[in-house]
């Protein structure tokens, strides 16, 4: 998951948002991840069909918009070059450049690509990966480069914290003037991420991008088992503090800049006519899917392995960025610390309280207008 540094608390760390915790945790427990994308693979797979491809053999770029540590880039990746290798020679170079922040795990990233035996390059000489540690709220590539473009659950990561949460860390169970700054912001940021990634397009290039979705009521995130797991987490943190084990500075920088949109938060910036300056929406769709560790639990009625698996989901996706808001002298050894204390808090109160997780994913293919 991708994005960038944002802006804590005075006299404080700036905590890094959308990081994922070393040694590939976030590849061990982000198969709900991997499944909504997976529901987008047949629209991935139709862009690489559609895209407008010029004659020669120059290399046509993919590019993967929020790649975190690689796993769940395999698949998508691997069946855009199918499609796209039907359409030019066997010869002509595909590279595929994967993108996230610079704090991002790529150590893992590039073993999971070289070692993994459904890797997408190990059987193709002329596939070359890449990598660029930087946020996609800024430029990345470089104008009129990308022929097409992949990002799967990274946008729901906002480019900074525009308000501090009184008394809790999702913004989802914040209100008032607290949430609207989170909504103005993920509007905003949106909107970059669009310009930006219009801006790497070629003329006649796909951008299909995948991200969680929610119901059009604002409340329901909240209401979810993913916002059960957060008040959990938010008084597991508050445990924390009272025990000592982290001080009150730290739990007020902790937020997680997570903004789940709904679908006319999406297509708002494109208006009537779908376009958003050069880009038009070609397609945009919601799709429910099951979540794999309640139909686990349904075969074997294991709730303790059920909470385990959720909150390895959850310490999989958020917990290295509340860690990242400890104090600097912390060091590696006290944010490991951190995240084991707060994931194992976090299981034992899930322990009792069986509930899927409801998931939706949400997938928009966006269409760069070739010149005419």
């Amino acid at each position: 998951m991708s994005n960038e540094k944002g802006i804590a608390a005075s006299n404080g760390p700036t905590p890094s948002y959308g990081v994922t915790e070393a040694g590939g945790s976030y590849n061990r427990h982000a198969a709900t991840q991997l499944a909504g994308a997976t529901l987008a693979l047949p629209l991935l797979e139709k862009a690489a069909q559609d895209l407008l491809l010029n004659a020669g053999d120059q290399p046509v770029v993919i590019a993967d918009y929020g790649c975190s540590q690689g796993k769940n880039s395999l698949a998508p990746i691997r069946a855009a070059i199918a499609v796209l290798r039907k359409r030019i020679s066997r010869h002509r170079p595909i590279c595929v450049v994967h993108v996230d922040v610079a704090e991002n795990d790529f150590t893992t990233l590039f073993e999971v690509l070289d070692t993994a035996p459904d890797s997408y390059f190990l059987d193709d000489p002329d596939v070359f990966p890449s990598a660029v540690g930087r946020s996609f709220y800024h430029s990345v590539l470089p104008p009129d480069h990308v022929h097409l473009g992949w990002s799967s659950y990274a946008a729901v990561w906002l480019s900074r914290i525009p308000a501090m949460i009184p008394d809790h860390i999702w913004p989802a169970s914040s209100t008032g003037e607290v949430h609207a700054a989170f909504e103005r912001q993920a509007a905003q940021d949106w909107e970059t991420f669009l310009a930006l990634r219009a801006r790497e397009l070629r003329s006649g290039g796909k951008l299909v991008v995948v991200l969680p979705g929610i119901g059009d009521d604002v409340s329901s995130a909240a209401k979810s088992r993913l916002g059960d797991m957060m008040d959990h987490a938010n008084s597991v943190l508050s445990e924390m503090v009272a025990y000592g084990l982290i001080t009150t500075e730290e739990r007020v920088r902790m937020v997680l800049p997570s903004y789940p949109r709904r679908r006319s938060e999406l297509l708002a910036p494109f208006g009537q006519g779908r376009r958003f300056g050069c880009l038009l929406v070609e397609h945009c769709a919601v799709f429910p899917f099951t979540d794999a560790a309640w139909t686990e639990y349904e075969r074997d009625g294991d709730d303790a392995g059920l909470a385990a698996r959720h909150a390895g989901f959850f310490r999989a996706a958020f917990l290295p960025t509340l860690a990242s808001a400890l104090a600097p002298d912390r060091g590696a050894e006290g944010r490991q610390s951190f995240i084991d204390r707060l994931a194992e808090g976090l299981r034992r109160r899930l322990v009792g309280h069986p509930a899927p997780l409801q998931l939706l994913a949400q997938v928009i293919v966006l269409a760069k207008q070739a010149a005419t």
